[in-house]
């Protein structure tokens, strides 16, 4: 896999190390991205169960109404 090298403000990488249980600075933001990428899955796996529900709930009010 690819690396890519950033700058970060040293506090706030403190702060992800502290708050991550983290000691290595690498670690600790790898392990925030990675969370992060994984809650967005999971908010979009909810949400389109939701949109499916709400989809194949449609044509049947329509059936209901007419």
């Amino acid at each position: 896999m690819a690396k890519v090298s950033i700058s970060l403000d040293a506090e706030l990488v403190v702060e992800v190390m502290v708050l991550a249980g983290v000691g290595s600075p690498q670690d600790a933001v790898e392990a925030v991205v990675r969370d992060y990428i994984a809650r967005g899955h999971r908010t979009e796996a909810r949400t389109e169960r939701t949109d499916q529900s709400l989809r194949d709930a449609e044509p049947r009010a329509r059936e209901e109404q007419g």
